[in-house]
């Protein structure tokens, strides 16, 4: 790209270019170790946050890990490896050692399974693998005995929806991506449920295929990027609809979707992802607090959690973020 800017625009535009990118990153940066020293000035020693009642949920003890890994600092040695250590150790804690479930929802097992994935491949920890054998092989077991072939509120759960099969699905990618066993036929299933909710028009349902928002498609363009399904009208058509639809958040779940609205526009091109970063890092910018937090639905440590990974992409560091 900067090449035909050369061409075009001369040396001297192509420098003024670099510069303003420069500095968008660094203050991207800014923004993002704001955050990341509140959720490590706010954490308990026990690795929780006591925000509110979700802040000891390990499916956002998982998201916070998740955005400490995502800068890039280096997860045992590094500025942030103890608040890391305290949440992993409480994971693992929270994580029935026979069965392999993680906290009291597929929700909470889903994103603390891809916390323990993608840390276990940044990481020497052998204390790791074990824990998240059990748990991916959870999430495989509990979709077999599913009708829908896909996953719900709990393990036993006979419906499913597309947020969290989601969360499995992006769960048993990165403990893919680590060296986990995952049969092909988990995801090919997972994906044919997601699949079955989505709309003429591009969009992905709650349970079927009606009522598409934003986040539910985000999802499963995401889900479809991963397979690397990317060439299927399916994957195109949620294009047509996150770019139609795509916005500082969804009005309901605004963190949420944003999380999920990141990776998905992530993957859409580069033009798609660099429009919608640049407004959505300024956004953030404009109403992150002077603490270094944002408030939202499920408290301000999933909230701020949240605003951080859908920055994250600016790193490309962790292994479920690469294109």
């Amino acid at each position: 790209m900067l090449f035909y800017l050369t061409l075009i625009l001369g040396a001297e535009c192509q420098e003024i270019f670099e510069q303003q990118n420069d500095d968008f990153v660094r203050s991207m940066d800014q923004s993002y170790l704001r955050g990341l020293l509140f959720l490590q000035n706010s954490q308990t020693e026990d690795g929780k946050w006591i925000d509110s009642s979700y802040g000891s949920e390990p499916g956002v003890l998982g998201m916070a890990v998740l955005a400490f890994l995502s800068r890039g600092d280096d997860p045992e040695f590094g500025p942030f490896s103890k608040p890391l250590a305290r949440s992993i150790e409480q994971i693992l804690r929270l994580q029935n050692k026979e069965t392999g479930y993680i906290g009291n929802s597929m929700y909470n097992h889903g994103f603390a399974t891809l916390a323990l994935a993608e840390y276990y491949g940044l990481t020497n920890n052998i204390d790791i693998g074990p824990a998240l054998k059990k748990a991916t092989n959870l999430i495989v077991s509990a979709q077999k005995t599913n009708p829908k072939g896909a996953w719900r509120y709990s393990p036993e759960s006979k419906d499913a929806d597309t947020t969290i099969t989601g969360a499995q699905l992006v769960a048993l990618f990165a403990s893919k991506n680590a060296g986990i066993e995952v049969p092909d036929e988990a995801i090919a299933k997972g994906k044919q449920f997601l699949l079955d909710c989505q709309d003429e028009k591009g969009g992905f349902g709650y349970t079927g295929n009606s009522g598409a928002n934003l986040p539910r498609t985000a999802i499963g363009s995401l889900i479809l990027s991963l397979d690397k399904d990317t060439d299927s009208k399916p994957f195109k058509s949620s294009l047509e609809y996150l770019r139609k639809n795509a916005r500082f958040g969804d009005q309901g779940h605004k963190f949420y979707s944003l999380y999920y609205t990141a990776q998905a526009m992530f993957r859409a091109s580069p033009e798609d992802w660099n429009t919608w970063n640049l407004a959505n890092v300024r956004q953030l910018q404009a109403t992150q607090s002077e603490s270094g937090s944002w408030t939202g639905n499920y408290g301000t440590t999933f909230a701020t959690s949240a605003a951080l990974l859908s920055m994250a992409l600016n790193y490309r560091y962790l292994p479920i973020y690469e294109r």
